[in-house]
């Protein structure tokens, strides 16, 4: 990393638009070019968490739920939001465990990431989660869930031939296929 300088002047800050998940920011700015300009960031309220759950015969784990946000289904590792100031693992173990019902005994970080930097600040955090057991899922209320067991293999050619488009889901399986974890 490079500490380089800031070629951006911030004038001004508007709150546009506020929810418990995000805050849409006006910027009154001058540009790396020296002429006044806007600038739209969402801020996020809480960081990305990523889970690949792999077990001991090579499987992992995908939740499918449909995403309104998209208008359609999506099969995705498990995956969820952590509150800024609170722990990543601690998340990543809840989120494993509402959403799929597992729990796993050994951890390890795979990753920290930016997921769309020229408009938001949102930062996250993906993790490996291995020695599981199976417990009861306890989704949100938002939620309707529907766990699939598949070899890991498979899981990572989901994201080579489109059929997972989640970028955070992306970014781990093929973290882990590029590291020859499994």
């Amino acid at each position: 990393m490079t500490t380089e300088r800031n070629p951006w002047r911030h004038k001004s800050t508007a709150i546009r638009y506020e929810n418990p998940w995000i805050r849409v920011e006006h910027h009154e700015v001058v540009n790396p070019a020296g002429k006044d300009g806007i600038y739209g960031l969402v801020r996020y309220k809480n960081h990305a968490i990523g889970i690949v759950p792999i077990d001991d015969e090579g499987f992992t784990y995908l939740v499918g739920q449909y995403r309104y946000a998209l208008d359609e289904y999506s099969w995705e590792i498990p995956e969820g939001g952590c509150p800024v100031g609170t722990g990543t693992l601690e998340t990543a173990q809840r989120e494993l465990r509402e959403e799929t019902g597992l729990v796993a005994d050994s951890w390890e970080k795979l990753m920290e990431f930016h997921l769309s930097n020229s408009v938001s600040d949102e930062w996250g955090v993906a993790y490996v989660a291995r020695n599981l057991r199976q417990e009861s899922a306890e989704p949100e209320d938002t939620e309707e869930l529907r766990l699939r067991r598949l070899p890991l293999r498979e899981a990572i050619d989901m994201t080579l031939d489109g059929r997972i488009t989640d970028a955070l889901s992306i970014l781990a399986l093929q973290r882990v296929a590029l590291l020859g974890i499994g």
